[in-house]
């Protein structure tokens, strides 16, 4: 033995820690959540969070970035609005821990604006593309809102009857609408 220890897998402990602080940042927030607790259930240490990531707003902005753009690269732009919303309206989905990462860090100046620049500037990119009106953005900020309103009041504050609504007929009703929202004109 060369009394030397084995060698980290950099790849695989950056991923435990996305994977833990995805986890913690829905489940508490980002102001609830320790760079401890964090390291502790990707079973490393702290320091190396800081090396791979450089703070925990770093982290929290990866862990952000990486579920938006997972979602965003998983179709085309225009199957977005019901990709997005099928994955809302599963009965458990990584789309609840998106929501509640949301909710529970836009408390948190530095965490809100993330939020903002990594999921909502990507989506509405993405949705504004769609349309060729002259208020593009505005038409997807809209749609953003209507999706969050509904994985809101579906999860997070259940109320009926969108709580308990047959998802086939929320996507229906909903891509009506959006349809119209986000239409070409030629």
């Amino acid at each position: 033995m060369t009394g030397r220890r084995p060698r980290r897998d950099a790849a695989a402990t950056r991923q435990a820690l996305l994977d833990a602080a995805e986890v913690l940042f829905a489940e508490r927030g980002f102001d609830r959540t320790t760079v401890r607790e964090i390291a502790r259930q990707a079973d490393t240490n702290q320091a190396l969070l800081f090396r791979y990531f450089g703070s925990k707003d770093a982290l929290f902005e990866a862990v952000v970035a990486r579920r938006g753009r997972r979602r965003l690269a998983k179709g085309a732009p225009e199957t977005l609005v019901e990709d997005t919303l099928r994955g809302i309206l599963a009965p458990e989905s990584s789309a609840h821990h998106s929501l509640e990462t949301l909710l529970r860090s836009t408390g948190n100046d530095n965490a809100a604006a993330t939020i903002r620049r990594e999921v909502g500037e990507e989506y509405s990119h993405a949705l504004a593309a769609l349309t060729d009106a002259p208020n593009a953005d505005l038409r997807a900020d809209l749609v953003l809102a209507w999706i969050l309103g509904i994985g809101l009041l579906r999860h997070i504050a259940p109320k009926d009857p969108l709580a308990d609504a047959d998802p086939d007929e929320v996507v229906d009703l909903v891509l009506a609408s959006v349809r119209s929202l986000l239409e070409r004109s030629n």
